[in-house]
């Protein structure tokens, strides 16, 4: 029996010509689990512990928001992230410092965005977040190649300066105008990355202007970037701005901004994010296995505030 929502859904949906929503963007998971990938140590660690981490920064962001993590750990098997894939609902890609095209890192994200490509194609709705290193991966898996370059970002926070018609895209047009105009004129995004998409390489770039709409730019003085992407036909989003650290990062750095306006920007880019994780039904075959998976099961270590993470989780 069709439910009365659905049916006015598909009603309108022929009505305009346009194809039928899934049923994921109809009725709204309220129980997101959202996937974060781990990566291989920074170099230098003292407080490493087993190959890999995940910094709690983007455990508390997502769960600030309403959703629950799952920790994606680095060396399991195309078949192991096959399955995680059809148990979670969406995924994040953390900043960090590994190879963009010979890390296990960069091994995961991969099987990750095939499989969201052709979920999404198939109208399972599944979106991917990426922040920084994040943001970077993805331009590398939609082009194939490294487009990136050297840009006098690593400890600075900027306004943003949006392109036209950005705040009525997906990501913005539920942000309130008062914080869109804190955006656009405060220092309050936080850059910690030297390599940067320079609009530029972007523009020169087939498959990526293609791909993604660049709804915000910044520069460095000397080049622009772009700070702030959206795929047109995908739900995938990316920022090389970091939303995470003004409320879960304490570094006394120049770049580390703890305004209200940068708190509240952080709720809302979050809040978008688990919103999309809503649309998506992927669930665990047993919640047992939901239960084991999930990131209650680990102990974040605390690395002192004198860290760029002040904790991390560490995986074997």
């Amino acid at each position: 029996m069709c439910r009365p929502a659905v049916v006015l859904a598909v009603l309108a949906a022929c009505a305009c010509s346009l194809p039928v929503p899934a049923l994921g963007s109809v009725h709204l998971n309220y129980r997101p689990v959202i996937g974060v990938l781990a990566q291989e140590n920074l170099e230098g660690d003292p407080h490493a512990q087993g190959s890999s981490y995940i910094a709690a920064s983007y455990v508390k962001y997502l769960e600030s928001a309403g959703a629950r993590v799952v920790p994606i750990r680095i060396n399991g098997t195309e078949e192991d992230y096959t399955k995680i894939f059809y148990a979670i609902n969406g995924l994040l890609l953390p900043g960090g410092d590994v190879d963009l095209q010979k890390s296990q890192f960069s091994r995961m994200a991969k099987i990750f965005y095939e499989l969201a490509i052709k979920a999404n194609d198939a109208g399972d709705y599944f979106p991917i977040w990426g922040t920084c290193q994040g943001f970077q991966q993805l331009t590398v898996l939609t082009s194939n190649k490294n487009l990136l370059t050297l840009t006098n970002t690593k400890a600075v926070a900027l306004p943003l300066v949006f392109s036209q018609g950005a705040q009525n895209t997906r990501m913005f047009k539920s942000f309130p105008k008062d914080l869109l105009l804190s955006l656009s004129e405060e220092n309050i995004t936080s850059n910690f990355h030297s390599w940067s998409l320079s609009v530029q390489n972007y523009t020169r770039n087939a498959k990526l202007k293609r791909f993604y709409k660049v709804l915000t730019t910044n520069t460095d003085g000397r080049k622009e970037f772009i700070s702030t992407m959206e795929a047109y036909r995908y739900p995938f989003y990316a920022v090389q701005w970091h939303p995470e650290k003004s409320p879960f990062e304490w570094i006394d750095k120049p770049g580390m901004v703890h305004s209200v306006s940068a708190i509240r920007a952080s709720f809302y880019t979050a809040s978008f994010f688990v919103s999309e994780a809503m649309k998506n039904q992927h669930r665990f075959p047993t919640p047992q296995e939901e239960e084991k998976a999930l990131i209650y099961n680990y102990m974040p270590v605390f690395k002192g505030l004198d860290s760029i993470f002040m904790q991390n989780y560490y995986f074997d």
